[in-house]
């Protein structure tokens, strides 16, 4: 890594500020920490960050508001805690466009890895020249230019998030070819350990809701039930 990269991290408890500092600051990076949803806006105003680890549960904005602040104006890499094992704290931060979650308590060794591959995706997320492989793909109504990460619909630009581009041009690149939940989480986050393969579904349904006139009747993402998702071949 040329430069260390900068992470906010946000929790209004000390100890767990502690605790998560501590192996990120040995693993190289430049921690800046905020104790509340205020002050980690305000953070984030002030520098520039390669990631944020953003509590649920905070004092003055919650996690969830801070997430759809941040996402209205950045397309940083958000990783959601959660102290809670229901399903609704994650999919509300997947829906405000937090690209993984994590749920307390967890291991260091998992923190860790969530944390390097949302760096690492986020890398890669950066425009590169062109190559053969990269050429804009267009089906219908719809242009997904893989060299710079655009996505657009019957002639309007589309904001994806970054999960959400990975597992659209997964799934355009190949089109006809299913995908279980499992191949696209190894797709997008490298491996699918710790994660709910419903993530996937999270993150369909919000790609659907942005490019389909109708999302319960799809034309570009269809569902293959019991097995995964596949996109429109309009060679059949």
């Amino acid at each position: 890594m040329e430069k260390s990269a900068r992470i906010l991290l946000v929790d209004d408890e000390q100890s767990i500020q502690t605790l998560l500092s501590y192996p990120l600051r040995k693993d190289g990076y430049e921690v800046v920490q905020a104790a509340d949803g205020r002050e980690a806006l305000d953070r984030f105003s002030q520098q520039t960050f390669d990631l944020v680890v953003l509590d649920v549960m905070l004092p003055q904005l919650d996690g969830l508001e801070v997430c759809r602040r941040l996402r209205a104006s950045s397309a940083v890499p958000i990783i959601m805690l959660t102290a809670k094992a229901e399903e609704i704290d994650k999919v509300l931060g997947l829906e405000l466009g937090a690209d993984d979650y994590i749920t307390k308590p967890f291991s260091m060794r998992e923190f860790r890895s969530r944390v390097k591959a949302a760096l690492r995706r986020a890398e890669m997320a950066r425009p590169v020249s062109t190559d053969g492989d990269d050429q804009p793909l267009a089906v219908r109504e719809l242009e997904v230019d893989l060299a710079k990460r655009t996505v657009r619909v019957r002639r309007a630009e589309v904001k994806t998030t970054f999960v959400e581009f990975e597992i659209l041009s997964a799934l355009a690149r190949a089109p006809g070819r299913v995908f279980t939940r499992d191949m696209l989480l190894e797709r997008v986050w490298g491996d699918a350990a710790y994660r709910d393969p419903r993530t996937i579904d999270v993150h369909i349904r919000h790609l659907r809701e942005k490019l389909e006139r109708d999302a319960k009747e799809p034309e570009y993402i269809f569902t293959v039930r019991g097995v995964g998702y596949r996109f429109r071949d309009e060679a059949k």
